[in-house]
């Protein structure tokens, strides 16, 4: 059974008021577009498109992805999710502690981890993404200290970041803030004003968005990636991550267990965080596809919660060996989508696609993410 599908872009201040209607072919709300949703996830469930109800009326169980087109014109809040494990017992421990889901402190809103993936769609797009190489935050500080006159907030946080064991005591002694973490943020941002580079320039970004904000100081331990159009990051459990800028396609397991750990005004438990937190510094944490045949390549992590196809078809037809449930988002042209059935699939629209569809032939001229478990 294919299923015709539609939702309504989340209106988050950070996202853009133009780029998800551009690409699917929509017109602007007005106002910020973050985040379309599509999937069976409670928090915004995907309508369908010819009737009413939604997806969660047709699907059998809880499907374990959750498909997102994102854009994200300002900063987002620096960020972590849990394992299944963590995610398990923080939520039944707050369950315990009768904690209502829609607190503001509320850490866990379901039992499920929350690892994902993004595909950006345009050039450019950046993201912080895990603790980067001592080395390189040393020598970044380093710039700062030759830029200042030799303020002992800057020498002090050379001294803090002496080998990797200390990432995890320091960036609990920024997000703990006080009155010489504030001191510190702003002789940081004043000895930033004059650099060039990547990370002082979204250091500056940060301060002007997030003014006092220790994660200014923090975006210094991370990576900072800025991805070309087609280019894949994954964000494991416990990878601390921020998106900057930019459009691109998101999936993930499907759950809202987010740990916050600055760049934001909301709650931030750092005890919580720090438990969920791997402060081993990593490369930049691309994921390759498995090419298959012409015009497919799949996307596939470590987990089996989901996978991404991405389908790019020219006036011919192509096979996506589907993994059960699936839905599918055409950006661009127009196709037709057999499997047990047919649909048709144009710019901006979706499908749900049963089980029993089996795998998908996709047929015409156009783009189609094709989003499945693992």
């Amino acid at each position: 059974m294919f299923v015709g599908i539609t939702n309504t872009p989340r209106d988050y201040a950070w996202g853009s008021p133009t780029a998800i209607a551009e690409l699917l072919g929509r017109t602007p709300s007005g106002g910020p577009e973050a985040e379309l949703w599509l999937g069976t996830h409670a928090g915004s469930p995907a309508r369908l498109a010819h009737t009413d109800g939604t997806l969660a009326d047709v699907v059998e169980g809880r499907l374990p992805f959750l498909l997102k087109v994102l854009a994200a014109a300002s900063p987002l809040s620096l960020q972590a999710h849990p394992t299944m494990e963590q995610a398990r017992s923080g939520f039944q421990r707050e369950n315990a502690l009768g904690i209502p889901l829609d607190a503001a402190n509320r850490n866990y809103k379901d039992a499920f981890h929350k690892p994902e993936l993004i595909y950006a769609l345009t050039d450019g797009f950046r993201a912080l993404c895990g603790f980067r190489p001592l080395s390189e935050t040393s020598a970044s500080v380093a710039r700062l200290l030759a830029a200042d006159v030799g303020d002992p907030a800057l020498s002090g946080l050379a001294a803090r970041l002496s080998n990797d064991d200390s990432l995890a005591p320091t960036f609990e002694w920024l997000l703990s803030g006080g009155e010489d973490v504030a001191e510190l943020v702003a002789v940081v941002v004043a000895a930033a004003s004059g650099l060039d580079g990547a990370h002082f320039t979204l250091l500056r970004e940060l301060a002007a968005a997030y003014p006092g904000d220790p994660g200014i100081v923090i975006s210094l331990m991370l990576n900072l990636v800025s991805l070309s159009a087609g280019e894949v990051l994954y964000l494991p459990a416990g990878n601390i991550h921020a998106y900057v800028e930019g459009l691109g396609i998101e999936l993930m397991a499907a759950s809202d267990n987010v740990l916050r750990g600055g760049l934001t005004p909301k709650h931030v438990d750092v005890p919580e965080l720090l438990s969920v937190l791997d402060f081993t510094p990593v490369a930049v944490p691309y994921l390759e596809p498995t090419r298959l045949g012409e015009g497919v390549s799949i996307y596939r992590p470590d987990v089996t919660d989901f996978s991404l196809a991405v389908v790019d078809v020219a006036a011919s037809s192509t096979l996506v060996p589907t993994t059960g449930q699936a839905i599918l988002l055409c950006t661009s042209g127009e196709v037709t989508v057999t499997g047990a059935s047919s649909a048709t699939l144009a710019r901006g629209e979706s499908l749900y696609a049963s089980a029993d569809e089996g795998a998908l032939t996709v047929r015409g001229t156009g783009t189609v993410f094709v989003a499945m478990a693992g």
